[in-house]
């Protein structure tokens, strides 16, 4: 418990580059393994207070990291991040993707980088957005990236994490254009949805991905909103069920889509929320009418007004401020679908089985 190099996505060549550059690391990270194999697919959310930081941890060792938290606070949620990493006995990052270019996101990244060496930045570039915040992040951030290879990609690349299938589902405002294997069917529930005025933020930038272990599928789509989500399930649902799904946008009123909820049919859910930063309303109450949902599990106890919480065994951390005991959730997969999922603060542990035959033909 904790407790190169910006290619542009429409230019052929600059996509060649891309795929050059990925399959180059891919085999690079083959010959220089980080950590010693291990029997299950690793998955740390790390308490950041709000922002994201998810660490993924290849049954062989690689290792892939999802934000980094915030900046400063004397160096918190690198510290936390480098007791994740500590605990699941990595020495380096593989491929570091930053879902796009607000603090609480890129803002942990240029401390890490001076702490654990780190082998591919994967973003979308540059930020739009030109408050002081995030062109102070992004500026600390863009110096530790020129330390390691730049990856840019498109919807429906690939990064090549030895056994493990990791397909972008988003970059750059861009989303899939045809569905990953296993979707593709219309989805009922968008005839009720509405799309609203277009956020003209960071967030609809979103890098999204999906990982897939064997049976086992995770799905992080970063802080993407209302109409991006709804554009990789409406008409058609593009990304298709995920086992784990990792709540949009910390669990924020605009992420809460119902066709795409329909669409995930996630088996859990995990809240990357603050005590005081998402974790709506809005979302508990969807969560709470989900069929077949098995359990949420959040980073922190909401203080939103009118949040549901879920019971507090899958709480990792209940209070906020100094006494905040920065517990983490790790959840580890099997690749016949099965997992588990550990509660930082206390031990708590709850096993889940392989997914049912019925759900595994819907996939088929």
């Amino acid at each position: 418990m904790p407790v190169g190099k910006n290619p542009s996505f429409g230019n052929p060549k600059s996509a060649d580059m891309i795929k050059t550059t990925i399959v180059a690391l891919g085999l690079a990270l083959v010959v220089v393994g980080t950590a010693t194999a291990a029997r299950t697919l690793d998955i740390y959310f790390i308490d950041v207070e709000g922002g994201q930081s998810t660490l993924i941890v290849t049954p062989a060792g690689q290792s892939l990291l999802v934000d980094t938290g915030y900046p400063d606070l004397n160096g918190r949620d690198p510290d936390r991040i480098m007791a994740a990493a500590k605990d699941a006995h990595i020495r380096r990052i593989d491929y570091l993707v930053i879902t796009h270019f607000h603090e609480d996101h890129d803002g942990g990244a240029a401390e890490l980088a001076r702490r654990l060496p780190i082998a591919a930045f994967v973003d979308y570039g540059s930020p739009i957005q030109t408050e002081p915040d995030v062109v102070a992040a992004f500026a600390a951030y863009s110096q530790a990236r020129e330390r390691g290879a730049h990856v840019v990609p498109a919807p429906g690349d690939r990064l090549p994490l030895r056994g493990l299938d990791v397909e972008i589902l988003s970059a750059g405002g861009l989303t899939l254009a045809k569905a990953v294997d296993g979707a593709g069917r219309a989805n009922p529930a968008c005839a009720t949805f509405e799309r609203r005025a277009d956020n003209t933020s960071e967030n609809p930038r979103s890098v999204s991905l999906r990982v897939r272990y064997g049976a086992f599928r995770f799905l992080d789509l970063g802080d993407l909103v209302w109409n991006k989500l709804a554009d990789l399930v409406c008409p058609d649902d593009l990304i298709g069920e995920s086992d784990v799904y990792l709540l949009a946008h910390h669990g924020n009123g605009d992420a809460n889509v119902a066709p795409l909820l329909a669409a995930v049919h996630p088996r859990v859910a995990v809240m990357n929320n603050g005590a005081y930063k998402g974790g709506s309303a809005s979302q508990f109450a969807s969560l709470h009418r989900l069929p077949d949902l098995e359990d949420v599990w959040q980073l922190h106890k909401s203080e939103a007004d009118g949040a549901d919480n879920f019971a507090d065994a899958y709480i990792a951390n209940l209070v906020d401020g100094p006494k905040d005991g920065a517990a983490w959730i790790k959840l580890s997969a099997r690749d016949d679908g099965s997992f588990s999922v550990v509660n930082g603060r206390t031990g708590f542990r709850k096993d889940y089985g392989r997914t049912s035959e019925k759900r595994s033909r819907v996939r088929q």
